[in-house]
């Protein structure tokens, strides 16, 4: 027998009217919280960053493809992993569906890790993807951005992700939680090595030959393009979650 408040069609209808002023509202923040991510200053990109790319080498301004606007997912692959993060794989299963809406809006998305490109596009037949995904082995774009950091930095505890110096659970080495554990493990690494790359998202422009840095978030700002999420927390449960439940989408029993 369920544990959960029953109640009559006329009495759900009252709540549900009562939620949605909640909803609207939350709506109308979220559109303001867009305006203000898009009246953030634009910084220029002086630097020269060149990609391995499925096409070649690549500079920044290469990536965009002919659009004004590029947005960066930056995917959990470090060097010496042996696959992508199942988190950021999880992700990752939205992006060819709604890659190409964006490309016919004049805004290219693509996937960069720091993996060599040859280990990008194994793992990316394996998933059965196509999205545009770009190797930065040979640049600091990772480090520039904020999603990767070195060996020295973990020892000193100086790692600053998502905008502040410590904090996050992938910055705990001294007693690992279990899910960094449980996906390093399942990436073929330890946990130091694992945590030395971070997920995150950031935008740029390209104005008259010139590339500017608009927009990057991380950790839970990656919530809202994680598109498994959105799902549960409008089913009856929500999330539902005592620990890691997912899986690479080919890692499931059928």
């Amino acid at each position: 027998m369920t544990t959960h408040k029953i109640a009559t069609r006329k009495d759900w209808l009252a709540a549900r009217i009562e939620l949605l002023k909640a909803e609207k509202e939350l709506t109308r923040r979220s559109d303001e919280l867009v305006q203000r991510r898009q009246d953030l200053p634009w910084v220029r990109v002086d630097k020269a960053y060149r990609f391995d790319t499925a096409e070649g080498s690549a500079s920044l301004p290469d990536l965009f493809k002919g659009r004004s606007q590029l947005i960066v997912y930056h995917f959990m692959f470090g060097p010496d992993y042996k696959a992508g993060c199942p988190s950021c794989s999880s992700i990752a299963d939205g992006f060819d569906g709604i890659a190409v809406h964006l490309a016919n809006h004049d805004v290219m998305l693509t996937a960069v890790s720091r993996a060599p490109l040859a280990k990008l596009l194994t793992y990316q037949k394996r998933m059965g993807w196509s999205f545009p995904w770009a190797s930065s082995a040979d640049t600091d774009f990772n480090f520039d951005y904020s999603v990767a950091f070195s060996e020295q930095q973990q020892r000193e505890g100086s790692i600053e992700y998502n905008y502040a110096r410590g904090g996050h659970a992938m910055d705990e080495m001294t007693a690992v939680p279990e899910p960094v554990a449980q996906f390093a493990a399942s990436c073929g690494t330890d946990a130091p090595t694992y945590t030395r790359d971070r997920p995150g998202i950031s935008t740029f422009v390209l104005e008259d030959g010139v590339v500017y840095h608009c927009y990057s978030s991380y950790a839970r700002g990656v919530d809202g393009i994680w598109g498994m999420y959105q799902w549960l927390d409008r089913a009856p449960r929500g999330r539902n979650e005592t620990g890691i439940w997912w899986r690479r989408h080919d890692e499931y029993a059928r």
